[in-house]
């Protein structure tokens, strides 16, 4: 498809007819020696005109490229174009009866310089949808004799994809009685080529109880502000069934913003109530500036 657009547009170009207007108005002014002057500097104002269009149209091939996906993939093959990373679905899993419901989407990475890392996440992903939809068939067919619900859901979103960072988040999400959603996320330096893991941001492990309480100072200001928020917080000893946040772990779930801010993310019931769902905090960058290793990438 890319081909066939490509030589559309290039046979369009080059099968431009030259005016027939041109040609007569060269014709009569190179004759009519008199209104040679006056001809002469029409058909330049003409042509420069014409030149203006010509860059113009060019600038706005560019504007295009840079900022639409779309048109950047129907001239795919043009060198202005080459290393740009996108985040397409390679596979789809789905079922669709009445009481089992899937939708499992493969996300899959392309462009990437490092292919070695490019090729193993997108191993990755593909493993971990295919056991999602193992378990769910061998699940289905344990059901089927009896009652209740099934259903999957898992895709992919992607959070951030600048110059610099690419931060993909896939969620999984399993519907039974009653259901349960996980986010992961992987966070991309596109420049370099490497994966961004929390620990690899700072200095030393020091991160873990800064960063954790200032997510239970957000949580109590978000109770604060609105009784719908509750968090697992200062609970009482008291308290059954319920094991109060302590701290992040060292590899907790994070993604870093456009503007160069870091995001930790909490799964559903990991914090609070299931029906407070995913929990994200933005930390900021004053409570960890002095422990971060660099402003490369959390500003």
């Amino acid at each position: 498809m890319k081909d066939k657009n490509l030589d559309f547009f290039k046979k369009q170009y080059l099968d431009t007819p030259i005016p027939d207007e041109l040609d007569i108005v060269v014709k009569k002014a190179l004759k009519d020696g008199r209104d040679y002057r006056m001809k002469r500097n029409k058909l330049i104002k003409r042509t420069s005109v014409a030149a203006a269009l010509v860059v113009a149209s060019v600038g706005l091939l560019t504007v295009g490229i840079n900022s639409s996906p779309a048109f950047a993939s129907t001239l795919g093959k043009v060198p202005i174009v080459r290393g740009i990373v996108k985040v397409l679905t390679f596979k789809e899993y789905t079922v669709n009866e009445d009481r089992f419901k899937a939708d499992i989407k493969v996300p899959s990475i392309q462009g990437l310089e490092n292919k070695e890392l490019e090729n193993s996440l997108n191993e990755k992903y593909l493993e971990e949808n295919k056991k999602l939809y193992k378990q769910f068939m061998a699940d289905m067919e344990s059901m089927k004799e009896g009652e209740g619900y099934l259903g999957v859901d898992s895709g992919y979103v992607v959070k951030t994809d600048t110059d610099r960072i690419l931060s993909i988040g896939r969620y999984f999400d399993n519907i039974m009685a009653s259901s349960s959603t996980v986010f992961k996320y992987d966070t991309i330096d596109k420049e370099k080529g490497i994966l961004i893991t929390l620990p690899s941001l700072f200095k030393d492990d020091s991160y873990v109880e800064i960063i954790s309480e200032n997510i239970k100072n957000q949580m109590r200001e978000r109770m604060k502000a609105d009784d719908g928020f509750i968090y697992w917080v200062d609970v009482d000893e008291d308290e059954e069934f319920i094991e109060p946040f302590d701290k992040i772990s060292e590899n907790q779930n994070f993604y870093i913003t456009e503007e160069g801010k870091l995001v930790i993310s909490f799964d559903k019931y990991e914090v609070g109530p299931g029906y407070m769902g995913i929990q994200e905090f933005e930390i900021p960058t004053e409570v960890i500036s002095d422990i971060l290793v660099g402003n490369e990438y959390i500003k």
